[in-house]
């Protein structure tokens, strides 16, 4: 019986870590990743979580004719890939499963996320969003008018249901370091600009993932 569910489990993994790169490939990956090689590219999908959580992901990396691919099966649910940005500086992340759920959900446009658990993403690397009006929005599809690129330093995020009114943490980047994105919508969650490289044990060796 374990042994059917674990089966059934890396399955459900795979599937989320197609979809994702199959997404990415679609929206394409940043000049800085496309003419990188095989193993720079792989390098750049670890670097965005610490060694004890990278090193037992799953990776994806886009193939030749732009479909995914899996080039190591992971064993501890987390997916690392090299962009999810686009942008001429790549922004890789590691996602846990319901993290990974979380954004499927809102890149592809639905209601609000299927996800049933919390979650937890890395972003070592850094990354970016978007604003406009003073409030940051969750695409930046449409009417370009006013819309404001924002760098992102390396962060990690929490994927569960926050607002800002109930935890009084602020809705946009402040000195603070953590901060509400996309309060006040089903796809809200918990940004905090901390380097997840930095998330270690009192002996030096990393304290997440294990």
């Amino acid at each position: 019986m374990m042994k059917k569910v674990k089966i059934y489990l890396l399955a459900v993994m795979v599937v989320l870590a197609l979809s994702a790169l199959s997404y990415a490939a679609r929206k394409g990956y940043s000049p800085a990743v496309r003419p990188l090689s095989r193993q720079k590219q792989m390098e750049l999908a670890l670097s965005a979580a610490p060694y004890a959580i990278s090193r037992h992901a799953t990776i994806m990396l886009p193939g030749e004719d732009g479909k995914s691919v899996t080039v190591k099966k992971g064993t501890n649910g987390f997916t690392c890939m090299p962009d999810i940005d686009g942008q001429e500086v790549p922004s890789p992340m590691c996602a846990d499963e319901a993290a990974m759920r979380f954004f499927l959900d809102m890149w592809s446009g639905k209601e609000r996320p299927s996800n049933k658990t919390a979650g937890v993403a890395y972003m070592a690397q850094g990354g970016w969003h978007w604003e406009k009006d003073g409030k940051v929005i969750m695409s930046r599809e449409g009417d370009r008018r006013g819309v404001k690129r924002v760098r992102e330093p390396a962060h990690w995020m929490l994927i569960y249901p926050f607002s800002a009114a109930k935890s009084f943490l602020p809705n946009r980047p402040s000195t603070f370091g953590a901060w509400i994105m996309l309060d006040d919508t089903p796809y809200a969650h918990l940004m905090i600009y901390q380097d997840p490289m930095e998330l270690t044990g009192e002996d030096g060796s990393e304290g997440q993932g294990e």
